[in-house]
């Protein structure tokens, strides 16, 4: 395809226009070579995603075993598990320590165990997460990961996937990347959850969680790779923009996780376990399963302020 002059063709201007080799790389360049002794990775693309076998984890963690798990999802920014028939909410919050506290989200209807947040869609409450998003990006100090696991899925449907955000930074062009590098962004969880609550309710929340600023582009608290980190649902405004250029500017940004090449997608089934990076990926669950009957439990972890 003959992608020169573009400027005179608004069909080759396209944000996502860009046919050919895009920059994957798995890790920030000079990270050392990861090795496994406990874990047997399977890759799922290139760069993210990684299904791990070889581990109970219903059974206790040591730390050997913990560091091996906190190192694939630095390398993979999303594990998956499969089979893991008696996994309970003890183990779910077993595991999720791994990584450090659990953090609740106030928008979440509660499981039957503290700290864990039970989603059940059928025809009767329909899935609303079929966006592009970061969980809890409108906090101080978003959450580091999460922990999610199948308790029922639909025959068909149902899945999720993830977006590689260090791939999406690596991947914008040189002049995008200094235009961004610096700026900040407010993020805000009223034009999202607050659709779904009276005026009082907003008000009484607004006291516990103001809207927030994190940087444009991040830097990874346990990494140091530079991640876009703005997404649709929770990012308002860029921060010393003119209100047009940063609806557009944000646009253009937002768009970066829809590109198929920066995706995995992962088909569940029951007793599946899925460990995300937070700050590395936004994430999408897919509505297509409706009126069926799709149940998970997740945990959130405890994060950090951005840089």
């Amino acid at each position: 395809m003959d992608t020169t002059g573009t400027d005179k063709n608004p069909l080759l201007a396209k944000p996502l226009f860009h046919s050919g080799r895009r920059v994957l790389d798995r890790t920030a360049p000079g990270a050392a070579q990861s090795e496994y002794r406990l874990l047997e990775i399977a890759p799922m693309t290139p760069h993210i995603g990684a299904e791990i076998a070889g581990v109970d984890l219903s059974r206790p963690i040591d730390e050997e075993l913990a560091k091996e798990l906190r190192q694939a999802l630095l390398e993979w920014k999303v594990i998956f598990f499969r089979g893991q028939h008696d996994f309970d909410p003890a183990s779910h919050l077993a595991l999720a320590a791994v990584w450090g506290e659990p953090e609740p989200n106030p928008f979440f209807p509660k499981g039957d165990t503290v700290g864990v947040s039970r989603l059940a869609k059928d025809a009767t409450a329909i899935g609303q997460e079929n966006i592009w998003h970061s969980d809890h990006s409108f906090m101080a100090a978003p959450a580091l990961g999460s922990v999610l696991r199948s308790v029922e899925v639909p025959p068909a449907g149902g899945d999720t996937m993830w977006a590689d955000m260090g791939a999406a930074y690596d991947n914008l062009t040189a002049e995008m990347r200094q235009r961004i590098d610096g700026l900040t962004a407010v993020h805000d969880w009223e034009p999202s959850w607050g659709a779904f609550m009276t005026q009082d309710q907003i008000t009484a929340l607004r006291r516990s969680l103001p809207p927030v600023e994190h940087p444009v582009v991040v830097s990874h608290p346990n990494t140091g790779r530079k991640t876009l980190y703005v997404n649709e649902p929770f990012t308002t405004r860029i921060v010393g923009l003119p209100e047009d250029e940063s609806r557009e500017l944000l646009h253009e940004l937002g768009l970066q996780a829809r590109i198929p090449e920066l995706q995995v997608r992962f088909r569940w089934q029951p007793d599946s376990v899925a460990i995300w990076d937070n700050i590395a990926v936004q994430h999408y669950a897919i509505n297509d399963y409706y009126p069926q009957r799709r149940v998970m439990e997740r945990i959130a972890i405890a994060g950090v302020p951005l840089s």
